[in-house]
């Protein structure tokens, strides 16, 4: 690596670390991510079926809807769609997925 090319790498570093300290860095683009509109675990629990079998039935793993109810993740696409679905009337969700 020549001294060109490694100085170009050390001044990339140093701007990810004021990125990453909060400071405005030139071509970095800032996205808000809104809070969590849905909520897993009352879901679930508007359901009445325990972790396990609510992950079963919709079809995800059962450490993915943990950290869903934990707010480590957030469900996208069609899971989430799925989630309002059944959020709407849990138990006629649970009962139409069960057929």
């Amino acid at each position: 690596m020549d001294k060109t090319h490694f100085d170009q790498l050390v001044a990339g570093v140093k701007e990810m670390k004021r990125h990453m300290a909060g400071k405005t860095v030139r071509g970095a683009r800032v996205t808000e991510v809104a809070e969590p509109d849905v909520n897993v675990r009352a879901i679930r629990e508007a359901a009445s079926i325990s972790q396990s079998q609510f992950a079963k039935l919709i079809g995800v793993n059962l450490r993915t809807l943990q950290n869903w109810e934990q707010h480590r993740t957030r469900p996208t696409g069609p899971a989430r769609v799925l989630l309002k679905i059944v959020a709407n009337d849990p138990k006629a969700a649970v009962e139409a997925i069960n057929q």
